[in-house]
């Protein structure tokens, strides 16, 4: 029996690695509302296509496809680690307030008509989500302590405040009512490389730094007091890991969007499974988020043809039902 379960969390790591790849394949081949086995193929052959063909398949569907990996891969390693440190499964990447404050920081590039290139709205969106979660901290700090339940509260409340000022935005947007919706609502079109370069060095700083987190964040199940007297260093962890967390999630917010539900539902998922230990949870959360995103993104575009709908709202209409389960069964619990 013991052997049955050892081996089983490498079979599963292996198969949600699988699942990515051959969510990767078949995203490829979807487009215009149809799925082509030629397309998929055509990644390991691109010899005998045409120019259009080149550029529809490697410049477009392409990076929109590995952009939907590393945004989803992010969301829901950032939702694993912040429920292990909040010590509950209703957390997710974006209850600090940083969507709120990216989503404030675009709508005012929109707004204002800024125009530095093509990461204009991009980088509005990410330096407000930084400062954003620099001002929950100020807000959250006591001394020289970080309480949790503070930091929920301030994140809750810099988050409604900036959604005001969004709705605000809209009210006065005019004409550029459009572009502020969807932004809002979350999406990969018109992604290309450009914004895949963008996030790459964001992800490959914060992931391998969250993944080392595994032991302490097994303390933290436990309790803060728990976690100090095995040698976590409890406050200069929590900044540490608040820190990586809002740079990771404001670096997918300002490349996609907003895009809920995946930082919560999917790290669940993984726990329903019997993965509690966090060695094996988060990388397995980081695999299994950016194939569910990818999949989310794909019948986003490919299920009212030709309208392509916002990937922010599918994801949303697959995770509510599932966040009302979670309130029932901790409503059990009680």
């Amino acid at each position: 029996m013991k052997r049955r379960k050892r081996f089983r969390k490498p079979f599963l790591l292996f198969g949600f690695i699988a699942l990515c790849g051959v969510s990767l394949f078949v995203a490829q081949g979807v487009g215009q509302g149809r799925y082509a086995l030629s397309d998929s193929l055509a990644l390991f052959y691109p010899e005998g296509l045409s120019p259009s063909e080149r550029t529809i398949l490697f410049a477009i569907r392409l990076p929109r496809v590995v952009l939907a990996l590393l945004v989803g891969g992010g969301l829901a390693l950032s939702g694993t680690v912040l429920q292990g440190l909040f010590q509950n499964p209703l957390v997710d990447p974006y209850i600090l307030g940083v969507s709120s404050g990216a989503a404030f920081g675009a709508v005012v590039a929109i707004l204002t008509r800024v125009y530095f290139g093509l990461f204009t709205v991009p980088l509005f969106a990410f330096l407000s989500a930084l400062g954003t979660a620099v001002l929950v901290f100020r807000l959250a700090r006591v001394g020289r302590r970080i309480p949790l339940e503070t930091l929920l509260l301030a994140g809750l409340a810099v988050g409604f405040f900036f959604s005001a000022l969004i709705t605000l935005g809209m009210f006065l947007s005019g004409e550029n009512l459009h572009q502020v919706v969807f932004w809002t609502m979350g999406g990969f079109w018109n992604r290309g490389w450009e914004e895949v370069k963008m996030v790459l060095p964001f992800f490959a700083f914060a992931v391998p730094f969250l993944l080392s987190f595994g032991r302490e964040l097994n303390a933290f199940l436990l309790g803060e007091k728990a976690a100090e007297s095995l040698g976590v260093d409890v406050e200069r962890f929590k900044r540490w890991v608040l820190s990586v967390v809002s740079l990771l999630v404001a670096s997918c917010v300002a490349t996609s969007g907003v895009i809920g539900f995946v930082g919560l539902v999917v790290p669940h998922i993984l726990r329903l499974l019997g993965f509690q230990d966090h060695r094996v949870l988060l990388p397995l959360s980081l695999c299994a988020g950016g194939a569910v995103l990818l999949l989310a993104d794909t019948l986003a575009r490919s299920i009212i043809h030709p309208v392509e709908l916002p990937v922010g709202v599918v994801t949303s209409l697959l995770g509510a039902p599932f966040f009302v389960y979670l309130l029932r069964q901790r409503k059990r619990g009680l």
